[in-house]
């Protein structure tokens, strides 16, 4: 059964929202959780983080960059256009306790997936202080979602065209060096950027949670193409995460994994590109 796009929205230069008709993941979604789309019957899997659930519309907003050639190809899709398959909810949902002080920190468009768990944090009870960060002030997104429900909100950019100037990662650094007691910290988005967070509060022994839904494909543990190594053991990020703890991940072996297809998805997208008369960049 396709899925009709009920809702389309450019965000930023390649970032769009799509509000996706699809009530049986609406009505189960937790935060945390991902959804695994395929545009058409012939397409490529490939997973997609939930930003937001509305179970009275039945409705699954997404957030994503076009980066390669399915989102680059989901990107063309109006409203009123249907989505071959809209998969979901998978994966582990995020861990919602009274921890105290939680820092969540998104980079780039890892910040839609946070929307959901730091709702959930505050309505656990605790004071939640977000980071966001972006290359430009142009590329930051949906800070109004997070106003009404976090303590505190941090914004860094790279160039300093909005906040202060700098990453995600020195925002922490500062809170940290300042004295502030934080007993948990959630960080989403490039796997280097989630390399530092963990490197920084690994001295503190502040427990630090990454996701790492970037690796994924199949979504369901039957490719194995999102073998990571956690603690020394080998997990898959779809089934058996997609959070993991920060401190036990190898990063390196996760990198180098994330280049293992980029010639692949080169070639995949330059076709594409020309094939449909379109620029990339």
């Amino acid at each position: 059964m396709p899925f009709k796009i009920l809702k389309k929205e450019v965000l930023a230069p390649r970032i769009k929202l799509m509000e996706v008709e699809a009530p049986y993941v609406a009505r189960k979604a937790k935060p945390g959780q991902f959804i695994v789309l395929r545009v058409h019957e012939r397409g490529e899997r490939i997973p997609i983080t939930i930003a937001k659930t509305d179970r009275e519309r039945g409705s699954v907003t997404i957030i994503f960059q076009e980066v390669g050639k399915t989102t680059y190809h989901l990107g063309t899709l109006e409203e009123g256009d249907y989505i071959q398959d809209f998969v979901g909810p998978l994966g582990k949902p995020s861990e919602i306790e009274r921890f105290g002080t939680v820092v969540a920190i998104g980079g780039g468009v890892g910040i839609p997936l946070l929307y959901p768990i730091v709702r959930a944090l505050k309505e656990a009870g605790n004071y939640v202080i977000l980071i966001e960060g972006a290359r430009t002030k142009e590329l930051l997104v949906i800070q109004d979602w997070f106003e009404p429900i976090v303590d505190e909100m941090i914004i860094t950019t790279d160039d300093g065209s909005a906040g202060k100037k700098g990453f995600v990662s020195d925002a922490l650094k500062e809170l940290l060096e300042a004295g502030r007691e934080v007993d948990r910290v959630i960080a989403v988005g490039p796997a280097i950027m989630m390399k530092v967070i963990s490197d920084i509060t690994r001295p503190y022994g502040i427990k630090t949670i990454v996701s790492l839904n970037s690796i994924m494909v199949d979504g369901t543990g039957m490719c194995g193409a999102c073998r990571v190594e956690v603690g020394g053991e080998t997990k898959f990020a779809c089934v058996d995460g997609p959070e993991f703890d920060g401190h036990l991940v190898d990063f390196d072996l996760l990198m180098k994994r994330l280049k293992a297809y980029l010639p692949e998805e080169r070639l995949s997208l330059e076709l594409f590109m020309k094939e449909r008369g379109l620029e990339n960049g």
